[in-house]
């Protein structure tokens, strides 16, 4: 009887034991930011697989993004304060329609896997930026405003951000004076200051739509290989030299 006491106990033990771990393993995880926004941003870029583009007609791209992806929502405002802060990271600036950020996301994704990258910040641009547009005598004109974030992060990313320009009808460039995010934007920040920005694409990618080769893909590979290594040559909360 004793024995049969002993094995039902046991039994059960085991059962708690292994139904906690299970909560751990499958419930509990989910509790992490970090893990639910890696869920959040491949749920938000592959739902764009299959679709069309209503302005072109043209099919998104399909990207594939992992499980465990190391994308982390922040909102401008929150970006602006980590680098009042002087802290130390990788960001990616672009938005899930973009067909230019379509072509490099799997990639980025990839690399920061093989160079064990457990987090890089995600902003997405598409609603928080200014719009300008040039009137009938070439004027430059404000049609929508960008939001006070955004404003605040033109400011303290300067150093490495592109003039915004507009292509008048005769095919002229003229400076808005101005600066801009575009998307892509991948951008290795240390201790508060701005050191690298890439887009990522291939110079041989001339159409967002087009098919990537495997010269492109390893294109944009190369690109973001220097900004996280920039990154891990200065994490010092993370690495045991810095």
């Amino acid at each position: 009887m004793k024995k049969k006491v002993i094995i039902v106990v046991s039994s059960l033990v085991f059962l708690i034991a292994l139904g906690l771990g299970i909560y751990y393993l499958f419930f509990k995880k989910l509790d992490n930011p970090v893990n639910a926004d890696a869920l959040k941003f491949k749920e938000e870029y592959e739902s764009m697989n299959g679709l069309v583009n209503e302005n072109n007609g043209k099919s998104y791209r399909e990207v594939s993004i992992s499980n465990d992806n190391p994308f982390v929502y922040k909102t401008a405002d929150e970006l602006a304060e980590m680098i009042e802060n002087k802290e130390t990271f990788i960001v990616y600036f672009g938005f899930k329609t973009c067909p230019w950020c379509r072509s490099i996301i799997s990639t980025l994704d990839k690399i920061a896997h093989d160079k064990n990258v457990t987090k890089i910040y995600y902003v997405d641009i598409l609603d928080i930026r200014d719009t300008l547009t040039l009137n009938d005598k070439n004027k430059v004109e404000v049609t929508k405003e960008g939001t006070e974030g955004y404003y605040k992060l033109l400011d303290l990313l300067d150093n490495v951000l592109d003039k915004y320009t507009l292509t008048n009808s005769k095919d002229k460039q003229i400076d808005t004076k101005e600066k801009r995010i575009y998307a892509p934007n991948v951008v290795t920040v240390i201790k508060g200051e701005a050191q690298k920005l890439v887009t990522g694409n291939s110079p041989k990618q001339t159409d967002a739509y087009m098919t990537l080769t495997d010269e492109m893909l390893n294109d944009t590979y190369n690109a973001f290989s220097e900004v996280i290594q920039i990154y891990l040559d200065n994490d010092c909360e993370n690495q045991k030299v810095c």
